[in-house]
């Protein structure tokens, strides 16, 4: 155990200190900016609000109204290529996903039904719904953003495309690799490294080609300053490979030690990689959309630079009572505490901007599911802040609540922002409005509604089976039985949400296959701020 938690920390001292020179070249080239006016670097020169092929939707009457950015670099035919075909992966593999997920659900209170095949047992159906949706909708979408949006803010064009595209395809071989082979019981039987590590090889050298081309952009920049969203691509860049690596190396961590590893890793995948890819997102798209720069660039910058700060500890109050040191869990729970930090300050950034202008918001659906999501990580961080209090966390162990509470930063957070995202960049990479805007409407009601009613079932149903398992005057099996009925509020939901996910895959299959109006939208056309 001492070998594990004296690697941990080494590891977590090296990274700091590779920060620290980050940090001080930043400073030195002017990077750590706090004047505001860097908030606008992200605006076309007039900085007007544009509302494109994403707004309320690109309907016949309003389809006059609408206009094509400028503000983004002019995409290559073979970079538009690989991007709307990541796109179209990543959403397969959120649909297979959330079939995996669907019937995991369904048997955590039907349990005899469908058991005539192993691959369809609860066990494997959930782990490959994990890796599908994490590494294969997530991790892959968010990947096909940051191969938009990196160019965007650095106004340049993407370097490298041949090699962004190897990368996906290996990528996207990995992780479907991986899926099959959980689906036939070849696992290495840890939660969110369940992955054969013969796979991860190859979403290893897929994420080395994916990254190269992103970095390479970022140096070939035609810009002076690093917008915030760079920040934020730049350090899931480097944070996702050394966690990675760690804990994919086979043999080297058992027992005791393989869950300090297992946990420390699981949860710097969220706040390590799908967080910057989110926050990072929603720092784009919410001021572009609404066409106003963030309340404080001061702010931002230090919400990254906190999160840089105290995110890489957090995931050990996973661990509580658990065989490992009490220092270390202590030290998990404080940093923990300290995530208020980043988080007020992305909370004050974000929603101080959308509450400002809820007009826009009710009016632009992209910016409808990416204020969502904003607000859903501002709860979900909150809440995980909380969780993490020994108090607290003697309730929620081994209970639905935890479930909830991963869902609602994965889900709530991370893939609300990405469906607001592909509704914001797929229109203005094919240059047509999407065919059907009532699809959209639809998928919006359908994942919110449905994911309110997932997420409050397994927070209460949780809370209420942790409760009963303290209460040692009650029989186990009434702490199973209590969540019954919320259980299957759970899978109502987990129905609402994939019908909502196909409803999205039909709208993109008919845009991918020409169907949406094409347009040219003239500028004299644009709104203006407000209207």
């Amino acid at each position: 155990m001492s070998f594990t938690i004296g690697s941990l920390v080494l590891v977590s001292f090296l990274v700091s200190i590779v920060a620290l020179g980050v940090l001080i070249w930043a400073i030195s080239h002017s990077q750590v900016s706090f004047d505001q006016a860097d908030a606008r670097t992200i605006f076309d020169a007039d900085g007007a609000r544009e509302t494109g092929p994403d707004d309320p939707s690109v309907t016949p009457e309003r389809a006059s109204e609408t206009l094509t950015p400028s503000g983004h670099p002019s995409v290559p035919p073979g970079t538009r290529r690989l991007l709307l075909t990541i796109f179209a992966i990543a959403t397969l593999f959120m649909v297979v996903g959330s079939g995996f997920g669907l019937i995991a659900s369904h048997k955590l209170h039907m349990p005899d039904w469908l058991t005539g095949s192993a691959p369809l047992t609860f066990g494997r159906m959930r782990a490959m719904h994990l890796n599908a949706v994490v590494y294969g909708w997530l991790s892959l979408g968010g990947v096909g953003m940051a191969l938009w949006m990196i160019p965007a803010i650095f106004g340049t064009h993407l370097r490298l495309p041949g090699l962004a595209a190897l990368g996906a395809a290996l990528w996207t071989v990995g992780a479907a690799a991986g899926v099959w082979a959980i689906g036939i019981g070849w696992t290495d039987g840890l939660e969110w490294l369940e992955i054969p590590w013969q796979i991860d090889i190859l979403l290893a050298a897929g994420g080395a080609c994916l990254a190269l081309p992103l970095v390479v952009t970022a140096t070939k920049r035609e810009v002076h300053h690093i917008y915030v969203t760079g920040w934020y691509y730049l350090g899931a860049l480097i944070w996702f490979p050394v966690l990675f690596l760690v804990a994919n190396i086979p043999g080297l961590h058992v027992g005791a030690q393989q869950a300090t590893v297992n946990w420390w890793f699981a949860h710097n995948v969220l706040g390590l990689w799908l967080t910057p890819l989110g926050v990072g997102a929603a720092y784009y798209f919410i001021p572009r959309i609404i066409g106003k720069p963030i309340y404080s660039y001061r702010l931002s910058l230090v919400g990254f630079w906190a999160l840089a700060l105290f995110y890489s500890q957090v995931g050990i109050h996973h661990l509580i009572g658990g065989p490992v040191p009490t220092w270390v869990v202590t030290l998990s729970v404080v940093q923990s505490v300290m995530m208020f930090v980043p988080v007020i300050a992305v909370a004050i950034n974000q929603h101080t901007l959308t509450f400002g202008n809820w007009a826009v918001v009710k009016a632009s659906i992209p910016l409808r599911f990416v204020a969502l999501g904003a607000l859903l990580y501002t709860a979900a961080s909150f809440q995980g802040s909380l969780e993490a209090l020994r108090s607290v966390n003697t309730v929620t162990h081994f209970t639905h609540y935890t479930v909830a509470h991963a869902h609602l930063g994965a889900y709530g957070f991370v893939t609300f922002v990405l469906f607001g995202g592909l509704y914001y960049m797929i229109p203005r990479l094919v240059q047509r409005v999407w065919p059907s805007a009532a699809l959209m409407r639809w998928h919006f009601w359908l994942v919110a509604g449905g994911f309110a009613v997932y997420f409050v079932s397994l927070t209460i149903g949780g809370w209420l089976q942790g409760l009963a398992m303290l209460d040692a005057s009650r029989d186990f099996l009434e702490s199973m039985e209590v969540t019954i009925p919320y259980l299957t509020g759970r899978s109502v939901g987990g129905a609402l949400m994939t019908l909502g996910h196909l409803l999205f895959a039909v709208n993109l299959a008919l845009m991918l296959a020409g169907k949406g109006r094409k347009r040219e939208m003239p500028r004299d056309a644009q709104l203006q701020p407000g209207e």
